[in-house]
């Protein structure tokens, strides 16, 4: 299980510490992960380039828009890289270790350091950076010349891109303790669209009020660390729907033109879905794989074959579905009968959050710091 985080004052110190304790416990007697069996290669894959930051300790490192990956590294450094062939196109440095990023526009690209700033590029050139009031592990969202971060108190703040303006905040009372995991920060036209909790928010980008609302997922449990149900980044978002996974809760579906919710299923699991128009697909907090229909819930498939592996978010990517595991690898399952298609190795060490694609090429970053490109086939 990922690590909590709480609003800590002199009052609530020994909740939150008990929190802690849970929580590191929680991964202490886990099973040790199921012994890989042999693949036989359905379709051709091949790594195609490989670049490397310092390492990977946060949550999504790694961007693609507009044919061009943005990727930050622990020690503060951002770069840009062509998808197609892996040249960089810059790098530059946020002065400090990097806790959430990268978020771009193709333009402009931003990331958060430990240090509780924002700081945004442009072209490689740092343009400016703000101080925020509470630590940030989602990867800021820029659209619209705008840069949008979430902090785990849940806050939202909108800057202006160009020059750091704060434009508006909302702050919203909520659960007091709150998930240290990438949350859902991303857009649906006109509407900025947030994970508060359990709930799916859409929100006017210009004037930061609330449009609607929509709870994906409800808390179940005896205690403030079994009711942590708050929404996993990344968001996947197909045509007007948005499915999203409501941490150790469920997995669920909104209609964003409405804000409606389409349907919701109760599965424990703590990384983000992948998918296509077809099926909905995530593992279990066990790393049981399974696939949702994407516009009914219904269950079409499962596969256990991974179980405790510690499987990455997943993806979508053509007639496969993709997870990373702890041991660095690769695994591609056929969307409609999650049957393995395809492994690749990387470097060994946990690949980290959810592979990323740009037209044919995926980057996964790994724990080490190592950018794995591969164009499947």
């Amino acid at each position: 299980m990922k690590g909590a985080v709480r609003r800590v004052t002199p009052a609530s110190l020994l909740v939150a510490l008990a929190a802690a304790l849970v929580l590191a416990a929680c991964g202490s007697d886990k099973p040790k992960p199921t012994p890989l069996e042999p693949v036989s290669a359905k379709f051709a894959g091949r790594q195609v380039w490989q670049a490397r930051v310092d390492g990977v300790k946060f949550v999504l490192a790694v961007a693609a828009r507009d044919g061009k990956f943005f990727a930050a590294g622990d020690d503060g450094s951002v770069l840009a890289l062509d998808a197609t062939t892996g040249r960089e196109l810059w790098r530059a440095q946020a002065g400090a270790r990097v806790s959430a990023g990268v978020g771009s526009d193709g333009r402009f690209a931003a990331v958060v350091t430990v240090d509780n700033d924002v700081v945004v590029f442009d072209a490689g050139r740092q343009i400016w950076k703000a101080r925020l009031g509470s630590r940030v592990v989602t990867a800021p969202l820029v659209a619209g010349e705008r840069v949008f971060v979430m902090s785990v108190d849940r806050v939202v703040q909108a800057f202006d891109a160009l020059d750091g303006r704060r434009l508006w905040t909302l702050q919203r009372p909520g659960e007091a303790l709150t998930l240290a995991q990438g949350g859902v920060l991303t857009s649906y036209k006109d509407t900025l669209v947030v994970g508060q909790g359990p709930r799916l928010t859409g929100v006017d980008p210009v004037r930061g009020s609330v449009r609607w609302e929509v709870s994906v997922g409800s808390p179940r449990g005896t205690n403030e660390v079994e009711r942590l149900s708050d929404l996993v980044g990344p968001a996947l978002r197909l045509g007007d729907t948005i499915c999203v996974r409501s941490f150790q809760s469920a997995v669920g579906c909104v209609e964003a033109d409405k804000g409606t919710l389409r349907w919701s299923r109760n599965v424990g699991g703590l990384q983000a879905v992948g998918g296509d128009d077809t099926v909905i697909v995530g593992a279990d907090a066990s790393d049981r794989i399974t696939a949702w229909r994407q516009s009914s819930g219904e269950v079409v498939w499962s596969n256990e074959k991974l179980a405790f592996r510690g499987l990455s978010g997943a993806l979508g990517a053509g007639k496969a579905v993709v997870f990373g595991d702890a041991e660095g690898q690769l695994h591609f399952l056929d969307r409609d009968t999650g049957e393995f298609v395809l492994r690749l190795p990387t470097d060994g060490s946990p690949i980290v959050g959810t592979p990323v694609l740009s037209g044919t090429t995926m980057l996964v970053a790994t724990r080490a710091g190592g950018l794995f490109a591969f164009r499947p086939e």
